[in-house]
């Protein structure tokens, strides 16, 4: 991508002078966290923030991601879908059919890109996960933390696209710690630098995904909470996330057939990890006592994850209220993809001897718990039922947002973000970029929803991912598994997708199908448009380095 400061030049006869008045922006990002692992949409993990962000704002009750990191990463900074700018798989490209190592068209900008005109400052902390670098991207200063080998390993940071060594501090390191260590920094350097000039801090955190590491004093708040098992905690979590009216649908039956293909085999699991490690969403009952014992303690871990995550949010949103500017921030918060099922190891590998969360420990809640973090949903990352594509979505502005605690039942997704913030900064798109022509965005603004319910209208949203596919029309949606036959439901009865309604309403799937056949083509003609290729591009300039996960 160009640099951010020659595509200023091109923006700025598009967008309006910057003005004092304009909001700060504060957009958070969990990674694989479940639909229901916060406290104010149903969880037992403390997360006092972002309940305080919820009680000032706004959450949104029917809110979708693409049910995978890059992709997701890709809708919510650009206003596309993935497949539209080459960030996932679509047929119909040749051999650059987009994906982790896909190249963005040089019309696809990222939000910097529109903020940065207006006076804003941009900054990067945490994941990337998008092509090109971040100063590339238009933010002023990043800090990229790669997370392969886990929590406890500074190893593959960088900042302002220059490697990090280790450090004499390794010793005491924590990603989560680290990342939001350095938003704060960005931000006390925008307040000396730029007082008065408005921020877009983008915080995009590795937890909770796997691997479960945790600091031990965050794992100590929650040794003992997970005994009873994930059938009473899904249980106690439906209850609570109905006395909130986030959901009325039943609970999603466990799926024991279901996981991941990439899974490593059961055998070989026990094998690295131990007998106690299981593989499947069985019934809770069915475990023995060596293995409630140890699948309750991943569970800690995950919940410690969390816990820490919002405090550290916590400690963030305190930077910016220092400087005066709270009132004013525009705060989001939303997780990627739902909770995972993924057992695999990777990095520095598993000790089996070594305490669960620690740094020499990899392990993944796997499908049981990550049943209980998509409560009442069904199945997880990477597939598009609604367990694998629902996000939390928590908006704060209490200088724009005047309805306090509210909850919206508008449909939305990722995409809708970039067109929100540039409808409350006064901003337009522009119609070419160096010559190019720049097509509408396919996401919508949220604003309508600021004030009053069911006021934001896709006329469909769409979902395309390894081979899972899925498609929302109003209350209908249709969705299948890899390989497998759709299936079709009626959301305002069912939200858990538990009664299939294809065999009796074919005509409804069918319908259904064509328009997903249409969002399909419609991305498909957007992932064309760009004279010059990706391939092309790489032979100018190598692109950032991404990690799969």
């Amino acid at each position: 991508m160009k640099h951010s400061f020659l595509l200023s030049l091109l923006l700025s006869p598009f967008i309006a002078a910057a003005t004092p008045q304009k909001p700060n922006v504060l957009i958070i990002v969990a990674d694989d966290m479940g639909f229901s692992d916060a406290g104010c949409y149903g969880s037992e993990i403390k997360t006092p923030n972002l309940d305080h962000l919820a009680s000032t704002g706004l959450r949104f009750t029917q809110f979708y991601n693409t049910a995978r990191c890059w992709s997701s990463r890709a809708s919510l900074l650009t206003g596309y879908y993935a497949q539209a700018v080459r960030r996932d798989n679509i047929g119909g490209l040749g051999s650059d059919g987009g994906g982790t190592k896909g190249t963005r068209q040089r019309w696809a900008m990222l939000l910097p890109h529109y903020l940065n005109p207006l006076g804003y400052h941009s900054y990067l902390s945490g994941k990337w996960h998008i092509d090109g670098t971040g100063a590339a991207g238009g933010f002023e200063h990043s800090y990229i933390s790669e997370g392969g080998n886990g929590y406890f390993d500074p190893s593959g940071t960088t900042e302002d696209n220059v490697k990090q060594a280790p450090g004499k501090d390794r010793k005491n390191y924590y990603s989560t710690v680290a990342i939001a260590d350095h938003a704060i920094k960005y931000l006390k350097g925008h307040a000396a630098k730029y007082p008065g000039q408005p921020f877009f801090q983008y915080l995009a955190f590795h937890s909770p995904h796997f691997p479960l590491h945790a600091l031990p004093e965050d794992i100590a708040l929650y040794k003992d909470r997970y005994n009873a098992g994930w059938d009473v905690l899904r249980d106690e979590r439906l209850t609570k996330l109905k006395q909130n009216g986030i959901v009325t649908c039943a609970l999603a039956p466990l799926e024991p057939a279901t996981i991941p293909s990439w899974n490593l085999p059961e055998a070989q699991l026990k094998k690295m990890i131990g007998e106690n490690e299981v593989a499947r969403a069985v019934s809770w009952d069915s475990l023995t006592a060596g293995q409630k014992e140890f699948q309750a303690s991943k569970m800690a871990v995950h919940a410690a994850m969390i816990h820490r995550m919002d405090l550290e949010i916590g400690r963030v949103l305190d930077q910016i209220r220092s400087m005066g500017g709270l009132e004013n921030t525009l705060v989001l918060f939303v997780s990627d993809n739902g909770a995972s099922a993924e057992q695999i190891i990777r990095g520095n590998g598993e000790e089996p001897t070594a305490p669960v969360g620690s740094a020499k420990s990899y392990l993944g809640i796997g499908p049981g718990w990550s049943s209980t973090a998509n409560t009442p949903l069904r199945l997880h990352k990477s597939w598009n039922h609604e367990g694998g594509i629902s996000t939390p979505l928590i908006m704060s502005w209490p200088a724009g947002i005047k309805s306090h605690g509210g909850l919206r039942t508008d449909p939305g997704h990722l995409i809708d973000i970039v067109p929100t913030i540039l409808d409350i900064t006064g901003t337009k798109q522009p119609t070419t970029v160096g010559g190019l022509p720049v097509p509408p965005m396919q996401g919508l603004s949220l604003v309508p929803a600021f004030t009053k319910n069911g006021t934001v209208h896709h006329e469909f949203l769409w979902w395309n991912h390894i081979g899972n596919r899925a498609v929302r029309v109003g209350d209908w949606k249709l969705v299948a598994s890899r390989n497998e036959p759709w299936e079709l439901y009626d959301l305002s009865k069912d939200r858990s997708e538990t009664k299939n309604l294809a065999a009796a309403n074919p005509s409804k799937a069918k319908e259904l199908e064509k328009v997903w056949t249409k969002g399909a083509e419609e991305c498909l003609a957007l992932a064309k448009q760009d004279p010059e290729t990706a391939s092309t591009k790489k032979k100018k300039g190598k692109a950032g380095k991404n990690s799969e996960e």
